[in-house]
């Protein structure tokens, strides 16, 4: 998987708070796992004749009944194969919301351009805090910049679990070109600044320093003032330790003295 899913630690999405009406109504999703937690990002099994017979039963699963979809739709949470892009597409208007998620992180491990309407339009609208979760990573796949508006609106209005996967996917969108880092760099920043939830604005830092790179000089200054501003006023230690980390790896020779400097003055360890 790329660095920037991988991002936001499992640990920590335990903590974060989702609709209390969903926990209530959907324990079916938790009971049965998240799908995002078990694919394997590092690229699959080497086997590629056990792959392929894997895929074939995921096939014939996804044309049975509910519980055999299921298994079918963790097949491609873990593998990529285009033939199950037809079986795939429907299923996100399915009503059981166990199988929407499911579908929707397997169209993320399996792109598919024609789901993407779809996609967009369940990270907007569905009811269940678990499918938006699965959409806003999903959608870290999806290099259309129609993704932008719905996971910006996102990051600002909804529960924590989507907020957080919404800044890694903004990341992974806006690192493809200069001026899509423009406009998702200014709610990066926004967020960071008034984001109630810690782990949130953690990955919104490292988000920014994702792109940091695609920015304007004024952009790229603004962004460090914002690191410093966080790693000496956050309330939050882990915040503040990903601003010193993201400074660090800007690898500029001016930051590194702010750091050493506030080291020397006793305002960090």
């Amino acid at each position: 998987m790329k660095e920037a899913q991988e991002k936001p630690a499992k640990d920590g999405l335990v903590n974060l708070a989702i609709d209390p009406d969903v926990l209530a109504t959907e324990l079916a999703a938790e009971l049965l796992g998240d799908p995002l937690d078990e694919i394997d990002f590092e690229g699959g099994n080497s086997d590629s004749l056990k792959v392929s017979r894997e895929c074939d039963r995921g096939l014939s699963w996804l044309q049975e009944g509910h519980e055999e979809r299921l298994q079918g739709l963790r097949v491609f949470c873990e593998h990529r194969d285009p033939r199950a892009l037809p079986l795939l597409i429907p299923l996100l208007k399915e009503p059981c919301p166990v199988e929407r998620m499911s579908a929707v992180y397997a169209l993320g491990r399996n792109p598919c351009p024609r789901a993407l309407d779809l996609l967009v339009n369940l990270l907007k609208t569905d009811c269940n805090a678990y499918v938006r979760k699965a959409t806003a990573w999903s959608l870290g796949n999806y290099a259309d910049e129609m993704v932008l508006e719905p996971l910006i609106h996102s990051l600002k209005n909804d529960v924590a679990a989507v907020r957080l996967w919404a800044s890694s996917s903004l990341a992974d969108v806006a690192g493809t070109s200069s001026g899509k880092a423009q406009s998702v760099a200014i709610q990066l920043l926004t967020s960071l600044k008034i984001d109630v939830e810690p782990l949130v604005r953690s990955n919104c830092i490292w988000a920014l320093g994702r792109i940091f790179e695609k920015l304007t000089d004024s952009r790229k200054s603004d962004l460090v003032e914002a690191f410093f501003d966080v790693l000496l006023n956050d309330i939050e230690p882990s915040v503040r330790d990903e601003a010193r980390i993201c400074l660090e790896q800007l690898d500029d020779s001016q930051v590194t003295s702010r750091l050493q400097l506030l080291i020397d003055e006793g305002a960090l360890a």
